[in-house]
């Protein structure tokens, strides 16, 4: 029986493996030419008069042609001065500011695309700051590769400690995966932070982005395109195309927005996607079980670090690739305590989401 826990990593150490051996294969992207598409960039936002500004004027700041793109910003329904701070910004030429004609993220979104003119549509969040030429890399890759969909970088970057460290970490084993299964040509994650994608693709996937839910703007689109063979999801990997966040401040509010974004996962419809998220979630389960069993066996316990051993291979693989990638090498330190923490960690998120995951605050 002990010895089936080790059988059972066999899925995850092959797909893992498999998305290790993808990202070896990603070449940074430097434009050829220079696009004059122009661009629509769209900004849902709750509540965000503290860091609303900081967005603001790191998209005041890009490189390329302000006539070239519109800056649109959609408040659901804020009890702050989110509506009055970006009105009152006139460091963007093109600059809408928006009431939600309904309620929540999905909502907001549909509501700032409808008023729209650009044909490429870019999303972001107001906690993000992106690099001076977002833009221009963006357009450009869109002109020269003309996808229905892009896949942008997001890195968080935190002051320190081991909460923020894990953070870091956890993210960038989310952008390796999401990386990973991009250059498999199966991609199952994506991030609103940094997306981009056609009107046309929005407005023929629009009824199947789950409204119930208030998280999934992003990944239920990309699970649409995907039904269609025809559209053409790329992944964009360039320094000048990064978006940057910050960490949560608690660890109740990371709880809360993790559980947020698993909360979807039981209306995913990607056969590769819930076939991932099962062989890992069953890998994070054995680790728990060997513990338990021990107490009645000891030789479950004998097993414990070979299943530790075999699953953080594959994972020091992707975060050691993805890592050096984005040049936070030296978050490998915290890799080991925060492999030893991520099983905790999952069980809170899930149970979390199982109670209140379905919340945008």
């Amino acid at each position: 029986m002990q010895w089936l826990a080790l059988i059972l990593l066999i899925p995850y150490i092959y797909i893992l493996l498999r998305i290790y051996f993808s990202l070896r294969e990603i070449k940074p992207y430097n434009p050829k030419t220079q696009s004059d598409k122009f661009v629509s960039v769209i900004v849902a936002c709750r509540n965000e008069e503290k860091r609303l500004p900081s967005l603001l004027s790191g998209l005041a700041a890009q490189d390329y042609d302000h006539s070239f793109f519109e800056v649109i910003i959609i408040d659901d329904n804020s009890v702050d001065t989110t509506t009055s701070i970006a009105s009152g910004f006139t460091g963007i030429r093109n600059l809408k500011v928006m009431r939600n004609r309904g309620v929540g993220k999905k909502k907001a979104i549909k509501t700032g695309i409808e008023a729209c003119k650009g044909e490429l549509l870019i999303t972001t969040d107001a906690d993000c700051v992106p690099a001076g030429s977002w833009l221009k890399t963006m357009a450009a890759f869109y002109s020269e590769n003309d996808p229905d969909m892009i896949i942008g970088p997001v890195e968080i970057r935190g002051s320190g400690g081991f909460f923020q460290r894990f953070q870091e970490l956890e993210f960038l084993s989310l952008q390796g995966i999401t990386a990973g299964t991009a250059m498999i040509g199966n991609p199952i994650l994506c991030n609103g932070a940094n997306m981009a994608f056609t009107k046309e693709a929005y407005l023929k996937n629009n009824d199947r982005l789950h409204e119930e839910k208030v998280s999934g703007d992003d990944i239920f689109l990309l699970h649409s395109l995907k039904k269609e063979s025809d559209n053409k999801i790329m992944l964009i990997e360039s320094s000048d195309a990064l978006v940057k966040t910050s960490p949560c401040d608690t660890w109740s509010s990371f709880l809360k927005q993790r559980a947020r974004w698993i909360s979807k996962a039981g209306s995913y419809s990607d056969g590769y996607t819930i076939l991932v998220a099962i062989v890992t979630f069953v890998t994070i389960l054995i680790q728990p079980f060997l513990l338990v069993a021990g107490i009645f066996d000891p030789v479950f316990l004998l097993v414990f670090p070979g299943a530790l051993i075999m699953k953080s291979i594959p994972d020091y693989l992707i975060l050691r690739n993805t890592t050096l990638r984005y040049g936070r090498k030296k978050l490998m330190w915290w890799f080991i305590p925060s492999q030893i923490f991520y099983t905790y960690y999952i069980l809170r998120v899930v149970i979390k989401a199982v109670y209140s995951g379905n919340r945008w605050d």
